[in-house]
């Protein structure tokens, strides 16, 4: 038995919104008790906390760890080693800002997932789709004008693989499936970092998006998908789609439909941000930059429109290349239209719920998994706490053990 105390902590509990004084005993990975004056037992490390809240470790719903360059045109050209370096530094730089768990939405596969769980490498388990589905010329499609051939081997380092008509979405899917994907990732509008695409494209018929959900539904599995105009968000809520990714311009009729559907919203405020600032700097062609801004300003209304309809939303990023290091700023952007209980929500319960985790991750309850972050100060008085995790951040537990530790 191994077994871990938090004495004299502040129990930050965001499914309920509660802060009580007390000590957190994980036995074995999992959260084992809760209360005033537990007792060590045998062999157990303690952690003297004096006053420093807890929260469960915090989930990211949307992430690229193999996204190392923002020009994921080059991708399948890098050796997969050598994205997989990359990959092992992205997902270290994740667990120092108290991620836990990251739920990959194109790129990372099997291979990561493993190596993480067996601890080849430091940082939050993964959850992947492997590839991403997307139509000829859509947003998973990265090459450019000129270029004809496509390659779509399984080894290379791509975040898409191209997909055409509803037997070949079946196929696709069914090979993500294989491998193990937790979820099918499709392409169902266009994006900023395609080179070919416009922002406003539909993409995939509804036959298509269909075929990707019964699949994935054959399988216990959901589809996330990508969209941004509330034309691509609402055919892809009709076609049976569990999350949808960004959602920047949805409209009315899209609250009414998340709704209806009981699906989820993943936001990613963060990544037009840093596009815009820095963008071109990691890659982003002059093209792909100016297509930020038809997205940039709507984020934040987005949000406040799917708040006010009560549609569930997860915390995500979408970070690639060196913006990867932004991942907490997320919570200050959303902080601007959401009570901080919300956000932290998003990136505890909700996220747990939409990764269908619920009362394994994302909460303090009994028989949980011990994933944990202790910080100085309360993040339901000041979002800063979690916004600023160099400052603030000062242990990382994950299934009981501590990961990170700035004490």
């Amino acid at each position: 038995m191994t077994a871990l105390l938090l004495r004299d902590a502040v129990l930050l509990d965001p499914e309920n919104a509660e802060c009580r004084e007390g000590d957190l005993l994980a036995v074995d990975g999992r959260i084992a008790e809760s209360g005033p004056g537990l007792r060590a037992p045998a062999g157990a490390r303690v952690l003297e906390l004096g006053g420093a809240v807890v929260l469960p470790g915090l989930i990211d719903a949307h992430v690229h760890v193999t996204a190392a360059t923002g020009d994921l045109g080059a991708l399948p050209g890098w050796s997969p080693y050598y994205v997989g370096a990359h990959a092992a530094r992205i997902l270290r730089g994740m667990a120092e800002r108290g991620f836990t768990t990251v739920r990959d939405a194109s790129g990372a596969d099997f291979g990561l997932a493993d190596a993480q769980r067996e601890g080849l490498l430091s940082g939050p388990r993964i959850l992947f789709c492997g590839k991403a589905l997307s139509q000829t010329g859509g947003h998973g499609d990265a090459r450019g004008r000129g270029t004809q051939v496509v390659n779509d081997h399984p080894c290379c380092a791509g975040l898409g693989r191209i997909a055409d008509g509803v037997d070949a979405v079946r196929a696709a899917a069914r090979d993500e499936l294989r491998k193990g994907a937790h979820h099918i990732k499709v392409m169902a509008s266009g994006g900023v970092a395609s080179p070919t695409d416009r922002i406003d494209s539909t993409q995939y018929s509804m036959a298509e998006l269909r075929a990707a959900v019964e699949e994935a539904e054959a399988a216990n599995r959901y589809v996330a998908a990508h969209a941004y105009t509330a034309r691509a968000v609402n055919r892809a809520l009709e076609a049976g789609v569990r999350s949808i990714e960004h959602g920047n311009l949805l409209d009315d009729r899209s609250v009414e439909l998340f709704v209806a559907h009981n699906a989820f919203l993943v936001p990613t405020l963060v990544t037009y941000w840093a596009l815009k600032e820095e963008g071109m700097d990691f890659g982003l062609t002059r093209r792909m930059w100016e297509k930020v801004d038809v997205v940039l300003d709507a984020g934040l209304s987005a949000v406040d429109r799917a708040a006010r309809g009560g549609v569930r939303m997860a915390y995500g990023s979408d970070l690639l290349g060196g913006m990867h290091r932004h991942q907490s700023t997320e919570f200050r952007l959303r902080g601007e239209v959401l009570s901080p209980v919300e956000v932290i929500r998003s990136a505890t319960a909700t996220a747990a719920e939409l990764l269908g985790r619920a009362g394994e991750i994302g909460t303090l309850a009994i028989g949980a998994l011990a994933d944990l972050i202790i910080v100085d100060g309360n993040p339901l008085d000041d979002l800063g706490v979690l916004a600023d995790p160099e400052t603030h951040l000062r242990a990382v537990i994950q299934s009981g053990e501590v990961t990170v530790d700035r004490r």
